[in-house]
């Protein structure tokens, strides 16, 4: 296999891990923990949603943590942004960089934003042209590219439909969404194998959650066909309120130690994100799932 000599790991649990707990985290908690994970070594922290908060109460105080956190350089705070009034506000935060969303299936489209894929459109193309206008970089995520939670099988073309309409928009990334946590390492080869004859690999992220344990295999295969950037979840934090059966992110500590124990540079600290990952367990107040976080609270037990 095709090793690259280092992987850029984009840390999305202060946005896609918190939305879904039932436990809020305070806006201080929050904005210790952001400033934790700012010290690790990543370089890319996705840091709220300015989504309304009526539709995900987690983080209805992404205003405050976007002023509150303190901003190291070299680092991009993105948040998610749903539309223009969404921007208005990241921008009034200071966030670095938008990230716009949809679906590759109707059904979770309309679920997730309530419109159709062909009525995102233009929202969407609106938010990136005024961020992008700002000054801002933007980019962009597409939700159940390996399967729908209501619809099945997603067709590649679907995805390529989805993803062509975000890059003529202008995002300068794009992360594929295994929103459910269903796809195999063949699955995850045949569609790269498709896609990656469209659009350079250079600017495709993916995004695995770890529902049934196969995150870190699709990684390697995607590793194997030329993708470097993977978005991970301290802890193994995260799940869609509008994907049933979705659990976390592949947690970024056991991301982290792959890599590590392979020779793959990231430029992250272990012990500081495992660090991260004890904060934001104790908060949350239950064990998360991921691997590393249990073996050390294992060996502290003795």
């Amino acid at each position: 296999m095709n090793w690259p000599a280092s992987v850029t790991i984009k840390e999305v649990g202060p946005r896609d891990g918190l939305q879904n707990e039932k436990v809020f985290v305070s806006t201080e908690d929050k904005i210790a923990w952001i400033n934790q994970l700012s010290g690790t070594g990543m370089k890319s922290i996705e840091i709220t949603s300015f989504v309304n908060p009526k539709w995900i109460p987690a983080l209805v105080d992404a205003a405050e943590v976007a002023k509150g956190i303190e901003r190291v350089p070299g680092i991009v705070y993105s948040a998610l942004v749903p539309n223009r009034q969404g921007l208005e506000r990241a921008l009034e935060a200071d966030v670095d960089e938008a990230a716009v969303f949809m679906s590759a299936s109707e059904t979770h489209n309309h679920k997730n934003i309530n419109k159709s894929i062909g009525a995102t459109f233009p929202i969407l193309r609106e938010v990136v042209q005024e961020a992008l206008s700002a000054g801002k970089s933007v980019r962009g995520y597409v939700s159940t590219v390996f399967g729908c939670p209501y619809e099945g099988p997603v067709s590649v073309d679907e995805v390529i439909r989805v993803s062509e309409a975000l890059f003529d928009m202008g995002i300068g990334e794009l992360s594929l969404g295994d929103t459910i946590g269903i796809a195999n390492p063949k699955q995850v080869q045949d569609v790269l194998d498709i896609l990656l004859k469209r659009f350079d690999a250079r600017k495709l992220a993916l995004h695995f959650h770890d529902t049934r344990g196969t995150a870190l295999a699709n990684i390697l295969v995607s590793m194997d066909m030329g993708i470097t950037t993977f978005d991970s979840s301290v802890g193994g934090l995260g799940g869609c309120p509008y994907a049933p059966g979705a659990s976390g992110n592949v947690a970024s500590e056991d991301l982290l130690y792959m890599l590590d124990t392979m020779g793959i540079q990231t430029g992250v600290h272990p012990e500081k994100l495992l660090a991260a990952a004890r904060f934001i367990q104790d908060k949350i107040g239950r064990a998360l799932p991921s691997r590393n976080l249990q073996v050390g609270s294992s060996d502290e037990n003795g």
